[in-house]
């Protein structure tokens, strides 16, 4: 049976879609894990619900397309991310200290190591499914840099950062800088990356 017929038949039988934050966590964790290591062109219905250990049936009541599932997997890891940053009091840190912080944040790393792999699959499928990458864009990597854009915003109200800075620029090249070190060195963000970032970028911005 083919996974349009397998899906047809599995929404006649049901009334609704059933609830069970245990399957759905299995299937949104099968397919983060596959769309890092095979792509979303590669991977299958039949590889995630094997990888999860369940039924196609048990999948489409929950997702009607891959499409669908992947792009819930991908808002939902970017939500966790999102999560697990500790809150940012500018009050708390020195001016440099603040954009320290604030550039660590940039890095797609944060809180899932193979972000960097995501992102380089999301991006080879821009011309197949553009709106795949759009969402990564708009969902993950907007709120990211606009959190540094704010810092940097605030900052510059404070008298910390010179008037004539082209705030956007400077958010570019470090967001640019984890994928520069990545494509140049590998998997493992280097220790005080965020620091050396900063301390490029400091004298050139600072007040």
């Amino acid at each position: 049976m083919s996974d349009e017929s397998t899906h047809t038949a599995a929404q006649a039988g049901t009334g609704g879609r059933p609830r069970d934050p245990a399957i759905e966590e299995a299937i949104i964790d099968a397919t983060r894990l596959l769309l890092a290591t095979k792509g979303y062109s590669s991977m299958t219905i039949g590889d995630i619900v094997t990888t999860a250990g369940v039924t196609r049936p048990t999948l489409y009541r929950r997702w009607p397309s891959k499409y669908e599932l992947v792009v819930e997997a991908l808002q939902q890891g970017l939500r966790r991310q999102r999560e697990a940053y500790p809150p940012l009091n500018l009050d708390d840190l020195t001016p440099r200290e603040a954009m320290v912080e604030a550039v660590r944040r940039l890095d797609p790393r944060y809180h899932n190591r193979r972000a960097m792999t995501l992102h380089g699959n999301f991006m080879a499928e821009a011309e197949r499914e553009p709106t795949l990458h759009e969402q990564m864009r708009e969902q993950g990597n907007r709120p990211r840099c606009e959190e540094f854009a704010a810092v940097l915003t605030e900052l510059q109200r404070r008298g910390a950062v010179r008037e004539d800075v082209d705030l956007d620029m400077i958010v570019s090249l470090a967001f640019g800088s984890y994928f520069a070190d990545f494509n140049r060195y590998g998997h493992e963000v280097p220790a005080g990356f965020a620091e050396r970032v900063i301390a490029t970028l400091w004298p050139l911005v600072a007040a």
